[in-house]
């Protein structure tokens, strides 16, 4: 009942009043990150959803499109900006993530929309994080998210879809907001890292 129906009905809803309750300060972030970005607030990318569908992940702009001579983007660390450092470890970042949550493509609670070129690096085991919609946070991201291994994470997310249940979400959340007030653990989304180099090349 919970997985199937439940789940999706609670996250709309609080999705939905969050962006209400959240409204004045996602207006503020737009102005100030449409001055800092030269009108760009958001950033989307590509990311498997349920099922692998890809959809378009919404967060707000933390770094700039500098590029070097040749036209290519400087490395993240030369782009981020030192408002963009702020969002980051305040996880304000990811607030645009709720119209995702709306819209259907992500839930508040699962494992992390990874990106597309992962796809063919998982395991038939780990692939079933695809069987659940993809969360704002999730298991792996309150059991010491930067000090797992890939492993690990992709573990993490395997006995989540597993044990998934309402007073587990519950715990995640609850410990999610925990640790947004830890500035030592943010860094919700692993974007910078890459997947054990690709899973060393494939061997």
């Amino acid at each position: 009942m919970y997985k199937f129906f439940l789940k999706r009905l609670l996250d709309f809803l609080a999705a939905f009043f969050g962006l209400i309750i959240l409204s004045p300060l996602i207006l503020m972030l737009i102005i100030i990150l449409m001055f800092i970005n030269k009108g760009r607030p958001f950033f989307f990318q590509e990311r498997p959803g349920k099922n692998e569908k890809i959809f378009k992940i919404i967060k707000f702009k933390s770094m700039s499109d500098k590029k070097d001579a040749l036209g290519n983007l400087l490395p993240n660390a030369d782009r981020m900006t030192g408002f963009g450092s702020f969002i980051r470890k305040a996880s304000l970042d990811e607030i645009p993530q709720l119209f995702n949550v709306i819209k259907g493509d992500m839930s508040f609670i699962g494992p992390r929309p990874l990106r597309v070129h992962y796809l063919p690096y998982y395991t038939k085991e780990e692939s079933i994080r695809h069987t659940v919609r993809p969360g704002i946070t999730g298991l792996a991201q309150v059991s010491g998210r930067n000090n797992l291994s890939w492993d690990d994470k992709l573990a993490r997310d395997i006995e989540y879809v597993e044990s998934l249940s309402f007073f587990n979400d519950v715990i995640i959340f609850f410990k999610t907001i925990k640790k947004v007030f830890n500035t030592n653990s943010i860094e919700i989304d692993p974007d910078m890292l890459d997947l054990d180099q690709l899973r060393k090349n494939m061997n």
